[in-house]
């Protein structure tokens, strides 16, 4: 029993070390796409992660990315998401810059029973790292949308992917994971909707990213409390960066908890507020008597607000260089 004991410490060591290694050189850019520029709004959830070798990883696309032709996209090689909820999956988009206001932004082009993120993908072709069972449902929207369902890669909680110099981790996330019935065919969409029910598919994830340069970022998605945050997100993978929910009830952490998350869980040297569901900023400053303020007021680690197409850069120890 000491054997094997020896044997799968060594294994997991070994794992951990390929997501430890020392900060190295370049930097890890990181672009939030909101539906208006410069400011942090209710349904902002998107992010693209650019690494120094050039690997580019859009996140949670939701509402707020403007199709796979929206010019702040550039070049995707892959696409992560959290779960299929609406406001992350997108059922519709905008049909130019800043339409609508920060409180309400227009969403006019349906994308459903489509999903924006499927056609971000296949007009992309980019990988979908997908956890759970999130991947067949993906691969069949991706077909859908005219691209190839090999596109979409399966990645459980334990297993790593690589995308160019990214390697890439699924995590838990305590949430709930349900398909809305816009995004199913008629008639089983119709039917679960008549039954007050939605399509499952498998728990919501979270993601760890370890980039060339050291950093490590812990994407919460959206997530309640989990032990997970401290003996897996700290403990195994050493997250030094977190990108953390903040909406609160009913369907999330909300300040104080999250602050717990990151403070005493994670421990991150730096955190990027996400899902404030509230209108965070104007003119690009955070609003007092926020959410959005009464968490990074709260938290003890430096915490950066993601305004829409304002590129932040961090080092591999998670300092922020340039744009917060």
């Amino acid at each position: 029993m000491r054997k094997i004991g020896a044997v799968a410490f060594a294994a997991l060591c070994a794992g951990c070390a390929g997501m430890m290694q020392p900060a190295g050189p370049g930097v890890v850019k990181i672009t939030p796409l909101g539906s208006q520029d410069g400011e942090f709004c209710p349904l902002d959830r998107a992010m693209v992660f650019e690494d120094p070798d050039g690997t580019r990883i859009l996140y949670d696309a939701g509402f707020t990315v403007r199709g796979a032709d929206d010019p702040r996209l550039g070049k995707i090689d892959a696409v992560l998401l959290s779960h299929v909820h609406g406001d992350h999956l997108g059922p519709a988009h905008q049909a130019s810059a800043n339409a609508g206001t920060c409180a309400k932004p227009a969403f006019t082009v349906k994308d459903t029973p489509n999903s924006n993120t499927a056609n971000i993908a296949a007009g992309k072709n980019a990988k979908i790292l997908a956890g759970s069972d999130m991947h067949t449902f993906l691969a069949a929207k991706v077909k859908a949308a005219g691209g190839d369902p090999a596109q979409v890669q399966l990645v459980r909680f334990g297993a790593l992917a690589k995308v160019g110099g990214v390697s890439v981790a699924t995590v838990t996330a305590t949430h709930t994971n349900g398909v809305d019935a816009a995004f199913l065919s008629k008639p089983l969409g119709d039917e679960l909707h008549a039954q007050g029910l939605n399509a499952d598919v498998g728990p919501p994830v979270g993601y760890v990213l370890r980039f060339s340069n050291g950093l490590v970022a812990y994407l919460s998605g959206d997530t309640g409390l989990t032990a997970d945050q401290e003996l897996v997100v700290r403990g195994y993978y050493h997250a030094n960066l977190a990108v953390m929910n903040i909406g609160g009830s009913p369907f999330t952490t909300g300040p104080d908890e999250s602050a717990y998350v990151i403070d005493d869980l994670v421990k991150p040297n730096a955190v990027i507020v996400s899902h404030a569901n509230e209108v965070a900023t104007q003119g690009g400053k955070v609003l007092p008597g926020t959410k959005t303020a009464a968490f990074m007021k709260e938290v003890h680690v430096p915490a950066y607000v993601p305004r829409s197409g304002v590129t932040m850069s961090f080092d591999g120890n998670a300092k922020c260089v340039t744009g917060c």
